[in-house]
């Protein structure tokens, strides 16, 4: 799959989510040796910082291009924006499923789910709302039920979910989120902030082995990369952009 997605979106990104059952541990070597061990894979990852409830490890931002990770209460998050290659974002989030166990003490049994995802942000000071409804519903039985000669469109933010496997453990789900207010809509001012895309790929825990984190990765990178490339970016993405960029206002 091409991966020079800034001629199709503001902002493009890879995450990563391991959701756990149990509480992660705190203590101060469990985290920091971990920390240590993803910089000498990552030198760019220099910035520690804590949070409510969280503590990360970030780059720098250079021109829009940065990665990071979090680790919360029962959950490892990581993600590279406007990566250079899937490769580079790749090889974050496959690092961190090889150390997080050991360093972690996490168990496979211990998994919720992994989920990857690719996310694509198109600004837009428009009613986005409106964009979504005629980029992606216009003329179906939903798009009926508002008259938009009369009416404003308040929310219209699409969600599927839909099986990859018979078991329904390895799933897929495409959400649209457009960030428009009520507000906005009756000033007619809009910011201009993102409407999102997000194509995930998850599959389900338990697990049954620690080499299956690895092979879970590639499994999930090969459907979330074929779903982007045959149905969410054709059928999703290309017509919000469209519908931007033909808008009159």
């Amino acid at each position: 799959m091409p991966t020079n997605h800034g001629a199709l979106c503001t902002d493009f990104y890879v995450n990563q989510k391991i959701a756990l059952k149990m509480d992660l541990p705190t203590a101060r070597e469990s985290v920091l040796d971990m920390f240590d061990r993803i910089r000498r894979e990552l030198p760019t990852m220099q910035c520690f910082k804590r949070y409510d409830e969280e503590y990360a490890l970030e780059s720098v931002m250079r021109d829009a291009n940065y990665c990071w990770m979090a680790l919360r209460k029962t959950s490892i998050r990581s993600g590279w924006v406007n990566p250079g290659s899937l490769s580079d974002a790749y090889k974050l989030h496959r690092v961190i499923l090889d150390v997080a166990p050991y360093y972690l003490s996490i168990s496979p049994i211990d998994v919720e789910y992994i989920e990857l995802v690719f996310g694509f942000d198109i600004q837009a000071g428009l009613n986005r709302n409106e964009i979504v409804l005629n980029a992606l519903l216009a003329n179906s039985p939903l798009a009926a039920l508002i008259d938009t000669e009369r009416e404003a469109v308040l929310d219209a933010q699409p969600f599927l979910g839909f099986s990859l496997s018979h078991r329904c453990d390895l799933q897929a789900f495409v959400e649209v989120k457009t960030r428009t207010t009520p507000s906005e809509v009756a000033s007619g001012n809009y910011e201009d902030e993102p409407i999102s895309i997000y194509l995930t790929a998850r599959r389900q825990g338990p697990l049954t082995s620690i080499e299956e984190f690895k092979e879970t990765f590639g499994m999930l990178a090969g459907h979330v990369e074929r779903l982007a490339e045959e149905r969410v970016i054709p059928h999703v993405v290309l017509p919000i952009r469209e519908a931007i960029m033909s808008h009159p206002g």
